[in-house]
């Protein structure tokens, strides 16, 4: 499982608009990468449009910000196109990324156990190496602190 100062591990997945994002792809530059369990759900759709009303922010200090979620590709642009998200969204079907970083869990609700992605924000520097991991995100005020964490990356 991928830590605080591991190197990024590689992976190749498709975002919405047609490309592949890759490890090298993110060279250069300071990466978000924020798995959520499902697109269009309340608490995805907050913390998709907290990062979105964020972006300009995140764009001064050279970070981009990337959703990712098991969610097919058609799933992601009609959840971009209804909240105006002007950042890439990866599908990842087979939790390629998500197990990389130990993500992709047994849960339960109301008795029922399952799969699914455990809401967690990933900071990568510009070297490619993890620089911050926040597990268990709860969605309030979590832009903030990954703000304040990108910032001082510079």
């Amino acid at each position: 499982m991928t830590s605080e100062g591991d190197q990024l591990p590689k992976f190749s997945l498709d975002a919405d608009d047609g490309t592949v994002v890759t490890r090298d792809s993110l060279a250069g530059k300071n990466a978000i990468i924020y798995f959520y369990p499902k697109d269009d759900t309340s608490g995805c759709t907050k913390e998709a449009c907290d990062f979105r009303d964020a972006l300009p922010r995140f764009g001064k200090i050279d970070a981009v910000v990337i959703g990712v979620s098991p969610d097919n590709i058609e799933s992601h642009r009609k959840f971009k196109k209804k909240h105006q998200l002007p950042f890439l969204l990866l599908s990842d079907p087979d939790h390629e990324l998500a197990n990389a970083f130990g993500v992709w869990k047994e849960k339960s609700m109301y008795g029922r156990k399952y799969m699914g992605i455990e809401r967690t924000t990933v900071i990568v520097d510009k070297k490619g190496r993890v620089a911050r991991i926040f597990p268990k995100v709860k969605v309030p005020g979590h832009v903030e602190e990954v703000e304040k964490v990108v910032r001082a990356l510079g």
